[in-house]
């Protein structure tokens, strides 16, 4: 199969490196064309280490405009955006439409937009007879470069249509579908929020380690909660790599960024009546540490970078 993939940033890269090893053939478009290089670059030194893979390559091909991306991509087309929210997404719609996507070609939004803003941008392609489907992509970038959990919202005959898609960028059983348009971005809004407190439980419980009377290695502590204690985990695991690398985290900000999907997660939590202490203290935790920052907040952000490269 062929893809368009617009958004080469760090996800997005390691997205496109992973289909490629898969077989799938990917045209790739990105505002920047330092990115679309730094691709080229990063996908032929994938090439001189395994010359000779289980199975043959995806093509990659550039695109330096959308109209060369539309054109390169043979209808009925998948087109996979990994923008930014908000107006980046709504531009480069606009600009697809501009270059003539075709009643019949699938748009994903893999991005972090807002629930409600998918659930207008379906219905207003779908009137064009272009379908869209949400999907919210976790597991940071090595889920990104070895395979993602994705959580699918949108029509349920496109869902199945492009299932077996979907089984080769994920992770093995890791891809969902949850419901009709909306559906896939509200499920990972929620996950970042569950996300947030877990975040901030293991920044506070580090610091007060960090301060307690005893000389505590705080290293060998996330290498031994790693291994069979009930907070092990993913989060642990590279928490126990950060403090590795950087044992008192020097080189890390007590400054926490991010916090948009948080937002989203308490405003929607409050208009359906729902409480969410852990969420809105983690948020309020993540504002406060751009003026007051914390300890706590070096491990989250540790953790951030390790998963995300957040910096």
């Amino acid at each position: 199969m062929k893809l368009g993939f617009i958004g080469l940033g760090r996800m997005g890269r390691a997205m496109v490196l992973h289909l490629l090893e898969k077989g799938v053939d990917v045209v790739v478009f990105n505002r920047s064309p330092e990115k679309t290089q730094e691709l080229l670059q990063d996908f032929e030194k994938t090439l001189q280490k395994n010359p000779f893979p289980p199975s043959p390559y995806g093509n990659l091909t550039p695109s330096y405009n959308l109209e060369q991306l539309i054109k390169n991509v043979s209808p009925p087309r998948i087109i996979w955006i990994m923008v930014e929210h908000g107006n980046p997404v709504e531009s480069l719609i606009r600009g697809l439409l501009k270059a003539k996507l075709k009643v019949g070609d699938i748009l994903i939004d893999g991005g972090n937009s807002f629930y409600k803003d998918s659930m207008k941008r379906h219905d207003q392609l779908k009137k064009k007879g272009i379908h869209f489907l949400d999907i919210g992509t976790s597991g940071g970038l090595e889920g990104a470069r070895d395979g993602a959990c994705l959580m699918i919202g949108g029509d349920e005959e496109i869902f199945i249509q492009l299932k077996d898609f979907f089984s080769t960028i994920a992770t093995p059983s890791g891809f969902e579908y949850f419901g009709p348009s909306g559906s896939g971005h509200f499920v990972k809004m929620v996950h970042n929020g569950v996300e947030y407190g877990m975040l901030e439980a293991i920044g506070e419980g580090f610091e007060l380690l960090a301060k307690s009377p005893f000389p505590i290695d705080l290293k060998r502590v996330a290498h031994n909660w790693s291994h069979g204690s009930i907070v092990r985990g993913f989060l642990m695991e590279l928490l126990n790599r950060a403090l590795a690398n950087d044992p008192g985290l020097a080189n890390v900000s007590g400054m926490v960024g991010g916090g948009t999907t948080g937002e989203w997660a308490v405003r929607t939590a409050r208009r359906l009546k729902v409480e969410v202490p852990v969420i809105k203290t983690s948020l309020a935790a993540r504002k406060k540490s751009v003026e007051k920052p914390t300890f706590s907040g070096k491990i989250v952000q540790a953790l951030r970078f390790e998963f995300g490269g957040h910096k």
